[in-house]
């Protein structure tokens, strides 16, 4: 394919990820934004939250990375029975392992947050919030598995319409169920879980119907192709759940860093982690509407596309999140305005705001690189790439700064983090695909 020809075919893939992973994000964000609304301490409370939602999220993307790239491999290689074996075994593998997570975290939560530091005032909210918020998670993890096989047949339409039908139901939901109408008051910052919980709910329901309804699911030949498989998805998973849950330790970390700061510093962290995520749609799309594409690929033995596929993804991750970020980091004091109510958390997250953002562009690119090990069969490469990211680059300079400079070095340091994660990460893509005569002899 010409260039010009890869860069339409990525479009088209990737755009109806980016809508969903804006929906999803956005209704993430306004619901951070309503709690907001409730007062600095349940912010301060959901903001505790985070690194262990993170947990789940990165267990469950660490799973759909391993079965997406099984099965865009089968397919490549024209075993489509194989593929829907594949996709009956993730979706009940994967529920079971998040739910046992998830009952683990409801069990053992109180020592957990303790020794994140949170104080007794944060513990009340957050003892009404974690059950129906742990519900929410196991939902979305299921809505998140058979996103994976939709992508891993080249779908991106239905994930991305359902990422939107089920942001559109958490938002009408989201004030009903905060604040209430009418007589009925609201549940407060549990009510926020919930709204996800029913919106997830619904989104499931789609998706499951759909999926049997396009056979791509199979009821027999699963225990013995558990056994042949459960070696390869080992090796995939494996890797990248280590890498998945690094995000989510480093989050522990740099929330413990925090709040040592105060609860306006967690308050402004924690929207600032929303912020980001959503400033990262476009990425988070390519990293969800890519690895299938180069799974095939390398399935094929195509090394020649895969090549120009990093090379375009990288032009357009440097671009588009350079532009969007300098683009933000102007309008920070706005945007931070229209966030939050409190005018010490608003200062804070203005600074967060000014130095994150334009980072995100070579953020953007390790994200990208690491998406790619794991679809390209070298997942050990890049688990230690996101190893390397968090805890060489990023948490050093944000504790050094956060001790030396205050809230001014910590937002500093976060941000130096990211540019030299991005610049260790095309160095490593470089040296990869300078030698595609290594097809087989890179794998790890």
């Amino acid at each position: 394919m010409q260039q010009k020809e890869l860069a339409i075919t990525l479009w088209r893939q990737t755009w109806p990820m980016a809508i969903g992973v804006l929906a999803l994000l956005g209704f993430q964000l306004v619901d951070s934004a309503f709690i907001a609304r409730l007062g600095t301490a349940p912010l301060a409370a959901q903001s505790f939250t985070f690194p262990l939602s993170f947990l789940i999220i990165g267990i469950q993307v660490g799973m759909g990375i391993a079965i997406a790239a099984l099965i865009s491999r089968a397919l490549g290689a024209g075993e489509e029975a194989r593929a829907r074996r594949l996709s009956s075994l993730v979706l009940m593998a994967g529920g079971g392992v998040i739910g046992l997570l998830a009952i683990a975290l409801w069990i053992f939560y109180v020592p957990i947050f303790q020794l994140l530091g949170a104080d007794e005032t944060t513990l009340s909210y957050i003892r009404i919030y974690w059950a129906p918020q742990l519900l929410s998670a196991w939902l979305g993890a299921l809505l998140y598995f058979s996103y994976s096989v939709f992508r891993a047949h080249g779908d991106t339409r239905l994930p991305g319409k359902m990422m939107v039908l089920s942001s559109l139901v958490n938002l009408v939901l989201d004030p009903l169920l905060i604040f209430g109408i009418g007589d009925w008051e609201g549940g407060g910052l549990p009510g926020a879980a919930w709204a996800t919980a029913i919106a997830f709910s619904v989104g499931l329901l789609v998706t499951t119907r759909k999926l049997l309804k396009r056979q791509w699911a199979a009821q027999q030949g699963l225990w013995q192709e558990a056994k042949q498989s459960w070696r390869p998805f080992t090796g995939i998973a494996a890797p990248a759940m280590v890498s998945q849950l690094m995000p989510p330790l480093a989050a522990m970390l740099a929330i413990s860093v925090v709040a040592g700061l105060g609860e306006s510093e967690v308050a402004a962290w924690g929207l600032a982690s929303r912020l980001e995520t959503l400033s990262l749609m476009v990425i988070l799309a390519m990293t969800m509407s890519l690895p299938p594409w180069l799974g095939r690929c390398y399935g094929a033995g195509d090394w020649g596309q895969i090549q120009q596929l990093m090379t375009l993804a990288i032009k357009v991750a440097l671009f588009w999140q350079l532009c969007l970020g300098i683009v933000l980091a102007l309008g920070a004091p706005w945007l931070a305005m229209a966030l939050a109510g409190n005018p010490d958390v608003q200062s804070e997250l203005t600074l967060l705001i000014r130095f994150l953002l334009p980072s995100y562009a070579a953020l953007g690119i390790c994200m990208l690189v690491v998406s790619a090990g794991n679809a390209l069969g070298w997942p050990l490469r890049a688990m230690l790439l996101s190893s390397a990211r968090l805890f060489i680059c990023y948490l050093p300079c944000l504790w050094l700064g956060s001790q030396f400079f205050g809230w001014w070095g910590l937002a500093a340091g976060a941000a130096v983090g990211n540019l030299l994660a991005g610049f260790m990460a095309w160095l490593v893509m470089r040296r990869i695909l300078s030698r595609p005569h290594r097809q087989a002899g890179f794998i790890n």
